[in-house]
């Protein structure tokens, strides 16, 4: 036997309509408004972390006291006074003072060289290379550094090149070729004052060739080698300080000591083309040191400009020279050691001021002696 249930209907109001209960009606309500509230509230959050947002209250402006102005005051109303303490500002001084190169930009300088001067030291004052001050005063140097001396005026150009005075027949394109440059660069360096469109030139007329190179002459001690063949040919050429020397006498460790008692101290030029030694620093007296063992080769004054000379020969390729002495310390054949005092400085010769010019050579040929001093 089975039993039956009675369906439950839902029931109905008087007009027919299907009676909904209270938890079925607010659910979804309910459900509704939860989801609006998590959506501001995450909106709410993002807002937080965008950078830049910050809140900033303004400052409370503080009243200022202000004074009444009397009545029937003809003058002018009372400001109030303002004290602003802690006031951090930025200023600048005027200046009326405008810098400007040193020299010209396209014109010809002039120096009138001083006691110690020398071409690289003045080439060193104007920004130059040494050459480009020999090549504006060949009349004056002829290519040579040793001759500049106290009281010369000197041709100091705008740039390096050359600085050369129109000879007869030349052209630009003579003068362009021989500088190794373009005749362009004569034609539009602006001191030069050349027409552009049918550029002239004529004998007397000085040009700045800008970029120019010429040749670098100068007056060098030949070389002077132990021997008796060697000396007695030197003696009848160089001066009085040669002799003829044998086979034999010191020899030199191939290391080099400085000279004076300055070392690494350069007084007047440095090595460069037109100067194939150093000048270093030293007054007059001051002890000169042989740089190396060997034998003396020349000992005396000697032409040129050198003044009193003394050249060794370290017998291993390698020879030294000191010049502008004051006085010689040693003889012509003589065996010398490293250290020991072969002249006193000075100022003989075509020189400035007291100083030693030292010059390396090996086997004939210059070596620049910061190379091999120790």
């Amino acid at each position: 036997m089975k039993l039956k249930f009675a369906t439950r209907e839902k029931p109905e109001d008087q007009t027919g309509t299907t009676r909904v209960s209270p938890l079925e009606f607010w659910l979804p309500k309910i459900s509704w408004g939860v989801a609006l509230i998590m959506v501001g509230f995450a909106g709410f959050v993002a807002f937080q972390k965008i950078p830049g947002l910050i809140k900033v209250e303004a400052p409370v402006p503080t009243p200022i006291p202000v004074s009444p102005i009397p009545e029937g005051s003809g003058g002018a109303p009372h400001m109030p006074d303002i004290t602003v303490d802690n006031l951090i500002s930025l200023s600048r001084a005027a200046s009326l003072h405008t810098d400007k190169p040193d020299r010209p930009l396209d014109k010809i300088q002039h120096y009138l060289v001083q006691k110690g001067d020398s071409v690289f030291s003045i080439s060193r004052q104007y920004d130059l290379e040494p050459e480009s001050i020999l090549w504006a005063n060949f009349d004056v140097l002829q290519d040579d550094p040793q001759m500049l001396s106290v009281g010369v005026t000197l041709n100091i150009p705008p740039t390096d090149g050359v600085y050369y005075k129109v000879k007869k027949y030349d052209t630009l394109e003579k003068i362009a070729s021989k500088y190794r440059v373009y005749v362009e660069d004569i034609v539009m360096w602006p001191g030069n004052k050349l027409d552009f469109v049918d550029p002239q030139i004529k004998e007397g007329q000085y040009l700045m060739i800008p970029g120019g190179t010429g040749e670098v002459r100068q007056w060098i001690v030949p070389d002077i080698a132990k021997g008796k063949s060697a000396t007695i040919a030197n003696s009848k050429i160089i001066g009085p300080g040669a002799c003829e020397t044998g086979d034999g006498g010191a020899v030199g460790t191939g290391g080099f000591i400085w000279p004076t008692n300055n070392a690494h101290k350069i007084s007047g030029n440095d090595y460069w083309s037109g100067h194939l030694g150093i000048d270093i620093a030293a007054l007059t007296g001051d002890y000169i040191k042989a740089a190396d063992s060997g034998v003396v080769v020349y000992a005396g004054p000697i032409g040129g400009g050198y003044g009193n000379f003394v050249m060794i020969d370290h017998g291993n390729g390698y020879r030294t020279a000191y010049a502008h002495n004051n006085a010689v310390q040693v003889r012509c054949g003589q065996s010398v050691t490293q250290g020991q005092i072969i002249a006193l400085a000075g100022s003989t010769g075509n020189s400035t001021g007291p100083h030693l010019h030292f010059e390396v050579r090996y086997f004939g040929g210059f070596i620049n002696p910061w190379a091999v001093l120790q």
